[in-house]
C-alpha cells in the first residue's frame, strides 16, 4: 500500500495539522508521500521532505495552485490519487473542502475525520455531535479520508529525507478566483495547535469583558476561544469559536469561562487532557465533563486567577 498525505501549508510553512495526518497514514501502513501544491511551495517542500516517515514529497508548483482553490487541486489530487491506495488530508477548511471533491471524481465514498485507525480499510469517526463513535469499513479501490487531527499525536517534523518529485500536471478549472483574504493577527498561539486554551461563553456579557480573558491567557501562554452563543451574539469574532461548526481543539489544559457546556460546544473541546470550568450555574452541563469545577462569579474569579498566575 501507498498513502497519499495532501499537506496543508501557510506561510510558506507545513502547518502542524499535516503532521497528525502523517500521523494517521503511518498507522494505515505503507509508504506515505506527502503533495505539496502551491506556488513558490520549494521550502514546504524541503520542510516536508524532512517530516519523519515520509518516503517521497510530491510538488505541484504553478500559478493554478497558488491560492489552493480547491476547483483546480482536487483535479489534480483525484490524478495522482488513482496511483494510492489511500489519499488522506486534514479535516481543516482546506481538507474538508478539496477531498469531497476527489471522492466526486475518483468515484468513491468519503469517509470523514476520523479519530483512529482499526485497520487498512477500517476506521473510527465520531457522529452526533461526538455522542456516538461509528467504525466504518470501506471496500473502496481508493479510501478517501480527512483526519481530525486531535485523534492522532503529531510527528517528528524533523529527521525524514524523503526523496523531492516534481510534478507537472496543472489543473486550472477556470470557475473560480482568488479575490482576497483577511487574516486574522495575534501575538498569542494558533486555537488548535495551543497547549492551552481560555475560552470564554455566553456568560461574558460582551465583547469588552473579553479582555479579562486576554490578561490571562497572555499569562499563561494560552490562546482564546469562544463558544458558538459568544460568537453569535458578536462578543468575538467567528475564528475564534471552538465546537462542532467551529475549531476542534484537544490542548492540555481547557479553562471555560461562562460557558454552559452546550452539546455543539462539547464536540469541539472534550478531547481535552484537562477540563477546568467556572460559571456561576452549578447546573451548568459543563461542569459533567470538567475535571475541576468552580461555582463562582467569573468577574470575581478570573482577575483573582490572574493575580496567582
Amino acid at each position: 500500500m501507498t498513502i497519499l498525505v495532501i499537506a496543508e501549508h501557510e506561510n510558506g510553512a507545513v502547518a502542524p495539522a499535516t503532521l497528525n495526518t502523517v500521523a494517521a497514514a503511518a498507522k494505515v501502513g505503507g509508504d506515505i508521500h506527502v503533495l505539496v501544491a502551491g506556488q513558490n511551495v520549494g521550502g514546504v517542500a524541503e520542510a516536508a521532505a524532512k517530516i519523519a516517515g515520509v518516503a517521497k514529497v510530491l510538488v505541484a508548483d504553478n500559478a493554478a495552485y497558488a491560492h489552493q482553490l480547491p476547483e483546480n487541486v482536487a483535479p489534480l489530487v483525484a490524478e495522482l490519487g488513482k496511483g494510492y491506495s489511500h489519499v488522506l488530508a486534514p479535516a481543516t477548511s482546506n481538507g474538508k473542502n478539496i477531498l469531497p471533491r476527489v471522492a466526486a471524481l475518483l468515484d468513491v465514498d468519503q469517509i470523514s475525520e476520523i479519530i483512529s485507525v482499526e485497520s487498512a480499510d477500517t476506521f473510527k469517526r465520531p457522529i452526533y455531535a461526538g455522542n456516538a463513535i461509528a467504525t466504518v469499513q470501506s471496500n473502496a479501490a481508493v479510501k478517501v479520508i480527512t483526519v481530525r487531527a486531535t485523534g492522532f499525536d503529531a510527528v517528528a517534523a524533523e529527521g525524514g529525507s524523503a526523496a523531492v518529485e516534481a510534478v507537472a500536471a496543472a489543473h486550472n478549472a477556470g470557475i473560480s478566483a482568488f479575490v482576497g483574504e483577511e487574516l486574522a493577527k495575534s501575538d498569542r498561539p494558533e486555537l488548535t495547535a495551543a497547549k492551552i486554551v481560555v475560552s470564554g461563553g455566553r456568560g461574558m456579557q460582551n465583547g469588552d469583558n473579553f479582555k479579562h480573558l486576554y490578561a490571562l491567557a497572555d499569562k499563561l501562554g494560552a490562546a482564546v476561544g469562544a463558544s458558538r452563543a459568544a460568537v453569535d451574539a458578536g462578543f468575538v469574532p467567528n475564528d475564534m469559536q471552538v465546537g462542532q461548526t467551529g475549531k476542534i481543539v484537544a490542548p492540555q489544559l481547557y479553562i471555560a469561562v461562562g460557558i454552559s457546556g452546550a452539546i455543539q460546544h462539547l464536540a469541539g473541546m472534550k478531547d481535552s487532557k484537562v477540563i477546568v470550568a467556572i460559571n456561576k450555574d452549578e447546573e451548568a452541563p459543563i461542569f459533567q465533563v470538567a475535571d475541576y469545577g468552580l461555582v463562582a462569579d467569573l468577574f470575581e474569579a478570573i482577575p483573582e486567577l490572574e493575580k496567582l498566575v
